[in-house]
Formats: C-alpha cells, sequence, structure tokens
C-alpha cells in the first residue's frame, strides 16, 4: 500500500465522523470528484475534532492540552499515538497529497481555544477574524485541494466563510446561549441597547432581534457578494462552494420575522441533500 493511498479504513472513520457530526459539510463533499473527497473528509474529520472539543471537556486545562496534541501533531512533534490516530492519518496524508498549508491549520487549532472559555466575543471584527481562521480556511482548503490557489479564489473564500460562519453562529445560539458563551459580538449587542444577559436567558427581544437583524444583514451582504465572486471562479472549484447554498436557505429562514432565534432548527438529512442536489445543477455552481 503507497503513501499516497494511505489506509482505507482511516478514510472510512472520518467520512462517518463527518456525516455524523457536520452533515451539511458531509453531503457537499458527495458532489466534488472522488479524488478530492477524500482529501475534503480528511480536513472536515480534523475540524470536527477541533470543534467538540469544548462538549468533551468540562474545564478548559483538558481541553487546551487536547489542542496542543493536535499542534504538536502538525508540527511533527506527535506523541501519544499519533500513528494510530485515523484523522491525523488521513490530514498528514491530505497535507502530503495537496500541500495544504500547516501554518493555516494550525491557526484553525488556534482560534477554537476561544471556544474553552466564556468570554464573550467582543467585536465584530473578532468575530471577523475568528471566522477567517476557521469557516474561510476549510474552503480555502478545498479550493486547494481542488487545485486552485489564487487571490480571487481567496477572496471568494472569505466572503463565502463569513456568510457560512455568521449563519453558523446564529444557528447556534440556542446551544451557545443555555451554557453562557457569546458568539454574537457584545459591541453589537450593545449599540442596540441589549446585553448578554438577555442572550442568556434565551427570550427573544426587540432590541436582541434589532442586532440579529444586523449580523444577519452582514451576512448576506458577504453572500451576496460570494455569488457574484463565484461567477468568475474556476468551474473545477465551484462546488467546494455548495455549502453557500445550504447558507443561504439558513439565512432565508433567519431573516423571517416570525424566527425564534431560540428554537433550535434542525434540517433533515434528506433536505440537505435535496439542497445540494439542486444548486450543483444550477448555473452558479457549475
Amino acid at each position: 500500500m503507497s503513501s499516497v493511498d494511505g489506509n482505507k479504513e482511516d478514510a472510512a472513520f472520518c467520512a462517518d465522523l463527518v456525516r455524523t457530526h457536520d452533515f451539511g459539510r458531509y453531503a457537499s463533499t458527495l458532489f466534488v470528484p472522488a479524488g478530492q473527497r477524500r482529501a475534503l473528509l480528511a480536513v472536515f474529520a480534523f475540524n470536527v475534532e477541533i470543534s467538540r472539543v469544548r462538549e468533551q471537556v468540562s474545564q478548559p486545562l483538558p481541553g487546551e492540552m487536547r489542542l496542543q496534541w493536535w499542534t504538536d501533531m502538525l508540527a511533527g512533534q506527535g506523541h501519544g499515538g499519533v500513528e494510530g490516530n485515523p484523522v491525523a492519518a488521513e490530514l498528514k496524508l491530505a497535507i502530503r497529497n495537496h500541500r495544504l498549508p500547516v501554518e493555516r491549520l494550525s491557526r484553525l487549532i488556534d482560534e477554537h481555544q476561544f471556544d474553552l472559555y466564556n468570554d464573550p466575543m467582543p467585536t465584530m471584527a473578532a468575530l471577523e477574524g475568528y471566522i477567517d481562521d476557521t469557516c474561510c480556511a476549510l474552503l480555502s482548503f478545498g479550493a486547494g485541494i481542488a487545485g486552485h490557489q489564487s487571490g480571487d479564489v481567496e477572496h471568494l473564500a472569505r466572503h463565502a466563510g463569513l456568510a457560512q460562519g455568521i449563519a453558523q453562529v446564529i444557528a447556534a445560539l440556542p446551544l451557545d446561549a443555555s451554557r453562557r458563551q457569546l458568539f454574537v459580538p457584545l459591541q453589537l449587542l450593545e449599540s442596540h441597547g441589549c446585553g448578554m444577559e438577555e442572550v442568556f436567558a434565551g427570550k427573544q427581544t426587540p432590541k436582541l432581534r434589532a442586532a440579529l437583524d444586523q449580523l444577519i444583514a452582514e451576512a448576506r451582504g458577504h453572500l451576496k457578494t460570494a455569488f457574484a465572486l463565484l461567477a468568475n471562479a474556476p468551474p473545477e472549484v465551484r462546488q467546494v462552494f455548495l455549502p453557500l447554498a445550504l447558507a443561504r436557505r439558513d439565512l432565508l429562514r433567519m431573516a423571517r420575522a416570525d424566527n425564534d432565534p431560540f428554537v433550535p432548527q434542525v434540517s433533515s438529512r434528506f433536505r440537505t441533500l435535496w439542497t445540494l442536489w439542486r444548486a450543483s445543477k444550477s448555473r452558479e455552481f457549475s
């Protein structure tokens, strides 16, 4: 078995991990060429592992230790079972085969240290920085796996990632509020006369709604720009950005006046697949 091929069991583990914990991204890989799918799933599995650390620990220190393990692995200083970790093995294979930037993968880990604490997201600029090194980075990795790295594609990945990331922040509001964690920028809330405790109370108020409407408008602005840039992107890279179709659907729902941001919205897997399939057949993504 060659180092290029890796271990099929590791690949299957990553696919199952992403399918279970991040179905939207998993489903989007079904529409890219098979040669790219495995590397995308490795990156997405890595993202699942990093993103779930907060859920798996009760205190920040064990979480910091788990994140450090991944940082050490990327730096080639791995210890404690790196060779037996299927996600680490598949990620290393993807890095080697597609020349993924290790430094940016490390920044993704660094940004998720914020998740371990209950400090509020201070400003819109801070939120954009967080999303740039998480959601935007994942789209950039996907473009690299598809064989396209350029300033124009990076510009597209940034706007697409910001639209997707902000939508995810709003979608996660019920869970975050229940554990007194705030990703909606505090400065934005305060500009509308809203405080953290209003969010943590889990009830929509006119002031909170005004703040969320502004955040949704920001996301939709990035979405509009992303679709304009997508029209000029190389055809081979467009389906990497299929998750934009899910972000568009979610933001439309979130903008409705009767939408309660504290009621969790769970889309069926069938609806997710249907949304992505329709988008994949459209002129926007082909």
